[in-house]
């Protein structure tokens, strides 16, 4: 679970640190205070795309730090193994934003890619937003939801790879048979070119070894001219060379030494000195007797380069790149030659690939057609407990004919809802109302997170447009949530906010002349303060605060009959 929290110099926060418990913990605060900003950090935290904008202003920098506990995470700590990621059955997670709008990111104090941060997160942390609902109107998610009740991830995998390899497959069939049609002509050009490339020998070019030797016999006179002369005045003069001028030092110093012992050392560096001259004088010499004029070979090498430039442009490629376009255009021609072989092989392939496809996609119909039932069971029961008695919603799985293979099976999932007796049920977008919606996406939340093995799930003000009992009931099935794990909400129902275990305040703070936003834990007390205010707007009277507390003792008491 979530164990702590860090934040500095994040949108109007300039340092925050929270420590969290295990079971329900409720945010609370007027509309403005920032109770956004720590959802805002969680996310970035693990893995949201950032920029500079969220730096708070005047810092250098924006840095969040997450730490976990892992002894409910079995999943987080088996990825954390296999990346070698793991240390001591906890996890550190921290995110630095930069002014120039890079980020980097950093789990158990080591670097990791921002893919690595969002595959740790989604094993750790699920967010439940405020739009919920709006997600829930579409199709995809309508699937995603089912598929995640019935355990099917790993089918989905085999149906995703089984259908990247029919859609390959499909495409390369499609190429060969429209490149089938134009064969004659397209053979004849690849013979001719390959033909012309095989003349000039393409196979064996090593162009970088030819412009080397070209420079060097195009420059013969020079490099003689110029090698012999700094011979001469490395060594051969034999009066005014390097190596006469040397020993006439080291002559002229060797008498000096019994005068002034110190000169010795220098003396012994002109030595040296000298004895390098040499070597280099003489290394100079041989390379120079290796160096010869050969018009002839120069001709050829100027042919040889003209030749390759004109193909390069010809073929529009580098000069370098020739023997690696003549084996292109072999194994092009080679796919030609055996093109009917290919489309054969390949339209056996496709049949088994469908065939095996078949299968996982009639695995996955099974499996969803199951779990629908069972979800829309649970469904239905939490959405007549909030407040729609006599609500029936209805999980339908149908099978498209004639459907091409996409990456999530061949089913078509429809969320189905009648809200009211003798109304057939109809999909979700033609029936339910705005208020409707929203208890129907909370129902479908709680009922589909029950389940689930993530040890830390957040709802972000999904209460929206519910009140009275209704919210009573949707806070006490989120506290019961909250029994076997670690549960937020952000709310502004005093009904959910009382059924915390934990409740944290968000609030703005005035800190040297500079609005910030703070967050606290409160005590009894200051829940039922709190709690109160929610009740009673800016005015709080005794009353409102007796039926806080009222509200805060009604649910130990319900625990204590259970």
């Amino acid at each position: 679970m979530l164990v702590h929290l860090s934040i500095r110099d994040l949108a109007v926060v300039r340092s925050l640190d929270v420590e969290f418990e295990q079971g329900l913990t409720v945010l609370t605060g007027e509309t403005g205070a920032g109770k956004s900003i720590l959802l805002t950090a969680l996310g970035l935290a693990l893995g949201d795309r950032a920029d500079s904008g969220f730096i708070r202003p005047g810092a250098p920098r924006a840095e969040i730090s997450l730490t976990f506990g892992l002894e409910d995470a079995p999943d987080a700590l088996r990825w954390l193994e296999e990346n070698e990621l793991s240390e001591d059955g906890e996890c550190l997670v921290r995110r630095v934003i930069s002014q120039d709008g890079r980020s980097k990111a950093f789990i158990n104090g080591r670097p990791v890619t921002l893919q690595a941060l969002q595959e740790l997160g989604s094993s750790l942390v699920e967010i439940h937003g405020q739009h919920a609902h709006v997600h829930l109107l579409k199709a995809a998610e309508q699937r995603r939801l089912l598929d995640e009740a019935a355990g099917n991830e790993a089918l989905l995998i085999r149906a995703g790879n089984l259908y990247e390899r029919w859609r390959r497959t499909r495409a390369e069939l499609e190429k060969l048979a429209g490149s089938a049609r134009d064969q004659a002509a397209r053979e004849d050009l690849l013979r001719y070119q390959i033909d012309e490339l095989e003349q000039h020998e393409i196979s064996g070019l090593d162009y970088a070894a030819l412009i080397e030797e070209h420079t060097l016999l195009a420059n013969v006179g020079k490099i003689l001219s110029t090698g012999q002369a700094q011979l001469e005045l490395l060594y051969e003069d034999e009066s005014r060379s390097v190596n006469a001028q040397l020993a006439q030092a080291i002559h002229a110093l060797s008498d000096l030494n019994r005068l002034a012992p110190e000169l010795e050392e220098t003396t012994v560096l002109l030595n040296e000195a000298q004895v390098q001259v040499k070597e280099a004088a003489l290394q100079l010499r041989r390379q120079l007797d290796r160096v010869e004029a050969d018009p002839g070979r120069l001709e050829w090498l100027e042919q040889r380069l003209g030749d390759v430039h004109r193909l390069a442009r010809k073929h529009q490629v580098r000069p370098e790149e020739l023997p690696e376009l003549l084996d292109s255009l072999r194994s092009e021609l080679s796919g030609i030659a055996h093109g009917s072989e290919r489309i054969e092989a390949l339209q056996s392939d496709l049949r088994q690939i469908l065939a095996d496809y078949q299968k996982v996609a009639d695995a996955l119909s099974q499996r969803r057609k199951a779990a629908a039932g069972v979800l829309q069971s649970r469904i239905s029961e939490v959405i007549r407990e909030l407040g729609m008695p006599q609500g029936q919603f209805l999980v339908e799985v149908s099978v498209e004919s004639g459907k091409e293979p996409t990456p999530f099976g061949l089913d078509q999932v429809e969320f189905l809802v009648s809200a009211n007796p003798g109304v057939p049920p109809r999909p979700l977008a033609k029936v339910a109302s705005g208020g409707e919606l929203s208890r129907i996406s909370l129902a479908i939340q709680v009922a589909a997170t029950d389940s689930k093995t993530i040890p830390s799930l957040i709802f972000d003000e999904v209460d929206t447009g519910i009140g009275g009992r209704v919210a009573e009931i949707v806070g006490q099935k989120l506290r019961a949530l909250g029994l076997g794990r670690q549960v937020f909400c952000v709310t502004h129902l005093p009904q959910v906010a009382a059924q915390g275990h934990c409740h944290l305040l968000v609030e703005k703070v005035n800190a040297d002349g500079i609005t910030q936003s703070g967050v606290r834990k409160l005590s009894r007390e200051d829940r039922k303060r709190e709690i109160a205010r929610m009740l009673g707007g800016i005015r709080v009277t005794a009353q409102t605060l007796a039926h806080a507390e009222e509200m805060l003792d009604s649910h130990l008491q319900s625990e204590l009959e259970v």
